[in-house]
């Protein structure tokens, strides 16, 4: 049975896409840390991170960088953290959050946004994240 992220990759699930390529998407989380928490994955369903081919390992590890440096440029922050858990869903991600402060990122407070908001953020990542090469 394809994970979430495997329907979201499928286009059967929406998201809020801040950049993808032929091999990775990253979106905005639904239920986010913090303003501009987004998930880089691959677009091949793989559950664990360490079971991705090394050179997918890499480029997911570059790909996420890409869209950091974007979002750093959009989301007023201390610094992006990056943390990859995988236990929510099988399917490998990479969580990029804005962070101010330690709690920050324990997956503990959860901040709530309006679907305007979702939009607007990705659309302002997005843009930045074409920005860079």
């Amino acid at each position: 049975m394809p994970s979430l992220f495997s329907k979201i990759i499928s286009g059967e699930l929406p998201a809020y896409k801040v950049a993808e390529d032929a091999h990775f998407l990253a979106f905005l989380d639904i239920n986010p840390n913090a303003k501009g928490h987004t998930l880089c994955i691959p677009k091949v369903e793989t559950d664990k991170l360490f079971d991705l081919e090394e050179s997918t390992y890499l480029a997911l590890m570059a790909f996420s960088r890409k869209v950091a440096l974007a979002l750093e440029q959009v989301v007023s922050c201390k610094r992006i953290g990056m943390t990859v858990i995988g236990l929510e869903v099988p399917h490998v991600h990479v969580h990029l959050i804005p962070l101010n402060n330690m709690q920050d990122a324990q997956f503990i407070k959860k901040e709530s946004f309006r679907q305007e908001e979702f939009i607007q953020l990705a659309n302002s990542i997005q843009e930045q994240y074409h920005k860079l090469k």
